[in-house]
């Protein structure tokens, strides 16, 4: 308000008005898309690190590596670290660089600072979840055609000593002029390894079959081929339980990763909101962080 004196000698006073953008928007999208370019470059970085060092707990020789469990959970607290830094680095960017809106309070301008921050995270998230499933990462990519290939050699080992058909070739080896085994056999005795695998109790048809069909190609007497079935079917409950048990500690891992980077999501939200309202901050306050270079 200001006041002044007309020629006449009368007093008028005059409205002093805030002139108030209200055509912009409060999201200032320039400074979401450079906080967006900052965070996704810090997680390509340290992303394509830890996929080093996660190679480095993974060995194609067996009993090489780390377990899969303990993989999970350093490769979820990997994420988290990178999910913070990133976040807090984008948000504080996107804060600083965000234009201020004339009709905001202190308060007001903290929540649309936190505002912008939280869409930039958003953002960043669904750029590095399209990156991560099109498998354009660069070196990651790289990275993990290594890691295929290491998977895929390991497979083929464990394919060319595949335990079920192991068990059958040992069973069935018999003397030199015993008849070759037709493939529909070596079927038949797969089912009936597997059913014995997967039941608590052997079918007594079954049993008998497989003792004559051994005794015959071995030359055993029926009391030894009856006892070679028997270990048998004791392996092959081995071999099943085993596979069993990989896959209960595989399941066991891809909980603790799942809640392990869900929790990291969430951080990572809270870190970008509080890193943006931070940077409004040091925005209207003109704060210079120690360590930058001034040019004055």
């Amino acid at each position: 308000m200001a006041i002044s004196e007309s020629s006449r000698g009368e007093t008028v006073v005059l409205e002093e008005t805030t002139a108030v953008d209200t055509d912009r928007s409060y999201i200032d999208w320039p400074a979401i898309l450079a906080g967006v370019v900052v965070a996704s470059a810090i997680s390509f970085i340290l992303l394509t690190f830890g996929s080093a060092i996660g190679l480095t707990m993974t060995s194609a020789q067996e009993g090489q590596s780390s377990s899969i469990l303990w993989i999970s959970v350093i490769g979820g607290l990997w994420i988290l670290w990178v999910q913070v830094t990133a976040s807090l680095c984008g948000g504080y960017l996107t804060g600083r660089m965000r234009r201020r809106v004339g009709d905001a309070s202190e308060s007001e301008s903290d929540l649309r600072d936190g505002s912008n921050g939280l869409v930039m995270w958003g953002l960043a998230t669904i750029v590095a979840a399209g990156i991560a499933w099109s498998g354009v990462t660069g070196a990651v990519h790289v990275v993990g055609q290594a890691a295929g290939a290491v998977g895929a050699a390991a497979g083929q080992a464990a394919d060319a000593i595949d335990p079920s058909a192991l068990l059958l070739d040992r069973t069935l080896r018999g003397r030199p002029d015993a008849p070759a085994v037709t493939d529909a056999d070596r079927q038949s005795i797969g089912r009936i390894l597997l059913s014995a695998a997967t039941g608590e109790e052997i079918d007594a048809t079954d049993r008998d079959y497989l003792v004559s069909v051994v005794a015959s190609r071995t030359g055993l007497p029926p009391e030894e081929a009856t006892t070679r079935v028997n270990q048998l079917f004791e392996q092959a409950q081995a071999v099943e339980a085993q596979a069993r048990e990989a896959a209960e500690r595989t399941r066991r891992a891809s909980v603790v990763a799942a809640f392990l980077t869900a929790a990291a999501l969430a951080i990572g939200a809270a870190a970008a909101y509080y890193a943006a309202t931070l940077g409004g901050n040091h925005r209207d306050r003109q704060i210079v962080l120690e360590g930058w270079y001034r040019p004055w």
